[in-house]
């Protein structure tokens, strides 16, 4: 497999969609900082490393047991690449979701980037 963003978002949207408490991902080093990413955001519960080498994520819930997300886009793929400056970072769903954005200085949201003034790769948008 060469894309394991994808992975990680069509995972994450089929573990919620049929409501798993934990859902089982390969662990690469871009996944985990886009794991990382949503969990400071505070889109998934929690995430930990197993010693087989993936890496296990709690999905948020509601109290009604509603998920907190349920719409993953990934933007730039590995045949096309896209790349925003920091003025053409917009909000996802009016301040509901966020974008994560790979830049110089890291993987981080894409209001972070902003207010940091770093554009980047645009890797997917998470509401």
């Amino acid at each position: 497999m060469n894309d394991y963003i994808s992975d990680l978002l069509a995972r994450l949207k089929n573990g919620i969609m049929r409501r798993k408490e934990s859902i089982e991902i390969p662990s690469t080093k871009m996944v985990k900082e886009v794991v990382k990413v949503l969990e400071d955001e505070g889109m998934i519960e929690s995430f930990e490393e197993l010693e087989s080498g993936e890496i296990s994520v709690k999905p948020l819930y509601t109290e009604k047991g509603e998920p907190v997300i349920e719409n993953f886009i990934r933007v730039s793929k590995p045949g096309q690449r896209i790349y925003v400056t920091h003025t053409e970072i917009v909000p996802i769903m009016n301040g509901r979701g966020i974008s994560i954005i790979s830049t110089s200085s890291g993987v981080m949201s894409g209001a972070l980037a902003k207010s940091k003034k770093i554009g980047g790769e645009l890797i997917c948008k998470v509401w």
